[in-house]
């Protein structure tokens, strides 16, 4: 139980303290120091190393949670409130990184690739607003995970 714990909690911090960084440290410094010729291959490699880090993530969290629900609570049915609240989000979080890893990142791989910044630009844009939405339910999450057996009634 120890080590599904860790697993869960690491992958937790990975994935959104990634998002943290990319989102409120790496994005602002790109944006005013770099023209989109520099900044989107970067962005693009970046997000290719991370995105490694997101999917063990992805494949982690919910093994480790469902391990964690059917080992202590013996089912979602004896779960507490909060814990489903954590369930939901963490499946939004992850239809959102689906959907930006199979959508806007492989198209701004594309733009890239072919040095057409403008669309690599609006990629970037769509990403942009993905991770911010995902930042925020990560960030909701951990709020739930540390303090839900107190905020939430059971």
């Amino acid at each position: 139980m120890g080590f599904a714990m860790l697993l869960h909690v690491l992958s937790a911090v990975i994935w959104v303290g990634g998002m943290f960084f990319a989102y409120m440290v790496l994005r602002p410094v790109a944006a005013g120091q770099l023209e989109p010729p520099q900044r989107l291959p970067l962005w693009a490699a970046c997000f290719q190393g991370f995105f490694l880090w997101v999917w063990a993530a992805v494949i982690l969290l919910p093994l480790t949670g469902y391990w964690v629900i059917f080992n202590v609570y013996q089912g979602m049915a004896g779960a507490p409130l909060y814990v489903h609240a954590m369930n939901g989000t963490g499946m939004v979080m992850i239809g959102l990184y689906l959907w930006l890893y199979f959508g806007p990142y492989r198209a701004l791989r594309s733009a890239v690739a072919q040095q057409d910044w403008k669309t690599g630009g609006a990629r970037l844009a769509t990403i942009r607003r993905i991770v911010g939405s995902n930042l925020l339910l990560g960030l909701l999450t951990i709020t739930l995970a540390v303090s839900g057996r107190f905020l939430v009634p059971a």
